[in-house]
């Protein structure tokens, strides 16, 4: 017989493990449904798939978590190690492990402390990387051709930065509609930026030279979208200057770290855009003025120093007259010189004319001396042949007929030889000799006083027929011949020194040759 206990206990029905799983996941996931849970998050991992897997902790207890793709990306704070943080979600079971979990649609921070410490360890992250250096930030310019402004276009921010760029320096300005809060606004911003940097220079639309990030006040979780990472990066690479305004004075984003320059207001971002055009009139006035002022002291000043410097010259005309009788002497002297040394020239020529022989002379000369020559070598030829006749004569008495026979064919060859030798160097040494004497022959016609005549001098000769070289013997009334190259003809003396017919020789005395005054 068995115990009531035992009969009771086959009366429970019996489940399978997949049945005892799936009652307990509808049981958990129908008691909590929706709950908010206070922990801090530990092992955050994001999948390939996209979803995000990370545990809660606390002091005693650790719960895995679960978020899905799609809420992942919703999420305006990003999982991270250490961070605590209240996570809103369901429970559920995972059969396979034999475990519960909770899937997480939302997850904020745990309080203002807890989310300005996870922006001091992002600002260091990013400070680490360089992305706050100074030596990044770029100089923005004085007065941009164009303004890009990235801001809710339905906010009071845009309407106040317009209205302060009109008062102070009207100038274009394109606005980037974006959203300044709540999901995909750090995106949307970042997006802005780059898209004002894609900009073509020489496109349709104009690329702006500064832009300006700007929101308008709220609390440190309503400015969350510019602290975070992807907007922080955007300014932080913007080729274009870039000026946050973000919030009031008192409020500080890591934007304002990335930014090239840091406005207190959105008011205050528009007022270190551009400069007030009224004050920039006004400067340029007053620098006109002033360069005016210094370019009429400055043309004073040279003015009189010109003055003073005029005073010491001595008169102009003196100047010219002291240099018109240097050019007047001047030209006086080179005349005279120029016909002394003409003179000189000639005289010389005429002397060395009256040592020269004539060619006819020395060609003569030279063929008396040829003739000469030949005449001396003709005896030494036949004195040479006589000699070796007697020695051929007397050797033959003392030698036999056979030996003499040899020996004047010997002698008799070499004397062949050499009278071929005498033949061919005569041969060789008449023609060279020719040509030197017939070049010393031109050379001498050349530098005869013939040559001189040809040239289109002429030979002045007395009436006993000696040549006259100086003015000094002629007297007026004398007869003189002038021997051309084609002939002589007489002349006759006048009592100028010059010959009668001919023309007048320039610069005898009496003739003034001197330039007239220019003045």
């Amino acid at each position: 017989m068995t115990s009531p206990e035992a009969r009771s206990a086959h009366n429970l029905p019996e489940r399978s493990v997949s049945e005892l799983s799936a009652d307990l996941k509808r049981t958990v996931e129908e008691t909590y449904s929706r709950v908010r849970v206070r922990g801090e998050i530990s092992q955050p991992k994001l999948a390939g798939s996209g979803h995000c897997y990370l545990r809660l902790k606390d002091d005693t207890a650790v719960i895995d978590g679960i978020i899905w793709k799609g809420s992942y990306q919703k999420l305006t704070v990003r999982p991270e190690e250490g961070l605590e943080v209240i996570a809103t979600g369901r429970l559920t079971t995972y059969p396979g492990r034999s475990s519960y979990q909770i899937v997480i649609d939302s997850l904020e921070l745990a309080g203002e402390g807890a989310l300005l410490k996870m922006l001091e360890e992002r600002r260091r992250r990013l400070a680490a990387e360089g992305l706050f250096d100074p030596a990044r930030k770029k100089r923005r310019p004085f007065l941009p051709r164009c303004i890009g402004v990235v801001t809710s276009p339905t906010g009071a921010v845009i309407r106040d930065i317009l209205h302060r760029l009109r008062d102070r320096f009207p100038v274009p300005v394109l606005v980037w509609p974006v959203l300044v809060q709540g999901d995909g606004a750090a995106q949307q911003v970042a997006n802005a930026v780059a898209g004002f940097n894609a900009l073509p220079p020489d496109g349709p639309i104009p690329r702006p030279d500064l832009l300006i990030v700007a929101r308008g006040g709220g609390s440190l979780e309503d400015l969350m979208a510019f602290n975070e990472e992807v907007t922080v990066r955007a300014v932080a690479a913007s080729r274009i200057p870039v000026i946050s305004a973000v919030g009031h004075e008192t409020d500080t984003t890591l934007c304002d770290f990335a930014a090239d320059l840091r406005a207190p207001t959105p008011t205050g971002a528009a007022e270190m855009a551009v400069p007030v055009r009224l004050d920039l009139l006004a400067q340029v006035r007053d620098d006109g003025q002033r360069l005016h002022g210094a370019t009429r002291r400055l043309l004073e000043d040279r003015a009189m120093r010109l003055e003073g410097l005029a005073r010491g010259l001595p008169p102009v005309d003196r100047m010219i007259e002291d240099y018109a009788q240097r050019l007047d002497d001047r030209w006086e002297r080179l005349g005279t010189a120029a016909r002394m040394t003409v003179d000189r020239r000639a005289a010389m020529v005429g002397q060395l004319g009256a040592r020269l022989r004539s060619p006819a002379e020395q060609i003569a000369a030279k063929q008396g001396q040829l003739a000469q020559a030949a005449q001396g070598l003709d005896g030494a030829v036949r004195y040479t042949l006589k000699d070796r006749d007697a020695r051929l004569t007397a050797v033959s008495g003392r030698l036999r007929p056979d030996a003499v026979a040899r020996d004047v064919t010997r002698h008799q060859r070499d004397l062949d030889s050499l009278w071929a030798r005498l033949g061919t160097a005569a041969a060789r040494s008449l023609p060279e000799a020719e040509r030197r004497l017939t070049a010393a022959a031109e050379r001498l016609a050349v530098n005869s006083y013939q040559g001189i005549l040809d040239r289109g001098y002429v030979v002045v000769r007395d009436d006993s027929g000696q040549v006259i070289d100086s003015r000094a013997p002629l007297k007026g009334g004398e007869a003189v011949t002038l021997q051309f190259r084609d002939g002589s003809a007489g002349a006759v003396i006048t009592g100028s020194g010059s010959v009668a017919g001919g023309r007048r020789t320039p610069g005898r005395k009496g003739d003034d040759t001197r330039q007239e005054t220019l003045f």
